[in-house]
């Protein structure tokens, strides 16, 4: 297991880089200029003076040639050092500090949500196959895969906010300050982003249960007298899982991006809605280092499920 893992974490290091190249040619490509921005809006745009333009994009480094560029960037990415930004002059890495427990609450939060809820409903939806606790779980499997997030938001703050006459709380709101006002903030988000990833959890647990249920062995198990409640959980649920993990981390994602939709409907000062803003004033200091922070949080989830693959299955380890 240890050769296994430490294999992993070599694989983590070209991936890492590869996602470092990308979104800096990435941010080149996209029109736009940060520089001319940052004086446009403070003097209007028929007031940029060329001579003022080029002396500033001198101070940003946008003028030097793009390895020079993605060298000064990510030389300082081993030590913690993310840049500063170009349009507020901040450190990056400050920011994301600042707002990463909010975003990291509210993933987290979801993720619970949408496993602790999909796979038992998946269980019970396969136990009962054809029935009409199996056509319900199906059903509303179905309903929130198909609703989209920022309607399902857009909804909630209508109901909220007409109907109960109540606002979610605004600003930064962090769990170990404010308990009640933070899990106001993020309840609802974490509802529709776990319900999303509750529906596809309850299909996946429900499909792969079902095939295992099919299998040889299960009936050999039953044929030897083991009780039903020890099939389906020390073979059936465990061999059922492996798909399952897949299906939750390759989803990992879009729930990233599903934290990014919420925190703009129900403007949360999170991870999301900073990268928005980065996006709009073409800071790109402050995307690139956002992007791949996002590209570390997929890796290293997908290493997590490596080593979770290695133990509901010794095999894969021993590979």
């Amino acid at each position: 297991m240890q050769t296994f893992i430490f294999r992993r974490l070599l694989f983590m290091i070209p991936t890492l880089i590869g996602a470092t190249l990308f979104v800096f040619l990435l941010m080149r490509i996209v029109p736009g200029d940060i520089a001319y921005a940052l004086l446009a809006g403070e003097e209007g745009a028929a007031a940029v003076d060329p001579a003022s333009l080029e002396k500033l994009r001198e101070e940003l480094g946008t003028n030097d040639p793009l390895p020079l560029q993605y060298w000064n960037w990510i030389k300082g990415i081993p030590m913690g050092d993310l840049g500063n930004s170009m349009w507020n002059r901040l450190p990056v890495a400050d920011e994301i500090m600042i707002r990463m427990p909010v975003t990291g609450q509210l993933a987290i939060m979801s993720v619970i949500i949408g496993c602790v809820v999909g796979i038992p409903l998946g269980i019970i939806s396969a136990l009962k196959q054809d029935t009409w606790i199996d056509a319900i779980a199906r059903f509303f499997s179905i309903f929130f895969l198909a609703l989209p997030a920022f309607w399902e938001g857009l909804m909630i703050l209508m109901l909220t906010v007409r109907v109960w006459r109540w606002m979610p709380p605004l600003g930064r709101n962090y769990l170990w300050e404010d308990p009640s006002a933070n899990m106001a903030q993020l309840i609802f988000p974490a509802l529709i982003i776990g319900f999303n990833l509750m529906a596809i959890v309850t299909r996946m647990t429900r499909s792969t249960m079902l095939e295992v249920l099919r299998e040889d062995y299960i009936r050999t198990a039953r044929a030897k007298g083991l009780a039903n409640t020890v099939v389906i959980w020390r073979h059936v649920l465990k061999n059922s899982m492996i798909p399952v993990v897949t299906v939750v981390s390759m989803s990992v994602g879009g729930l990233l991006g599903g934290t990014v939709v919420s925190e703009t409907v129900f403007s949360i000062p999170g991870i999301g809605v900073h990268l928005i803003e980065a996006i709009r004033n073409r800071d790109y200091t402050t995307v690139q280092a956002l992007i791949l922070v996002f590209a570390f949080i997929f890796v290293f989830i997908n290493l997590l499920v490596d080593i979770i693959y290695g133990w509901l299955d010794p095999r894969i380890s021993n590979n």
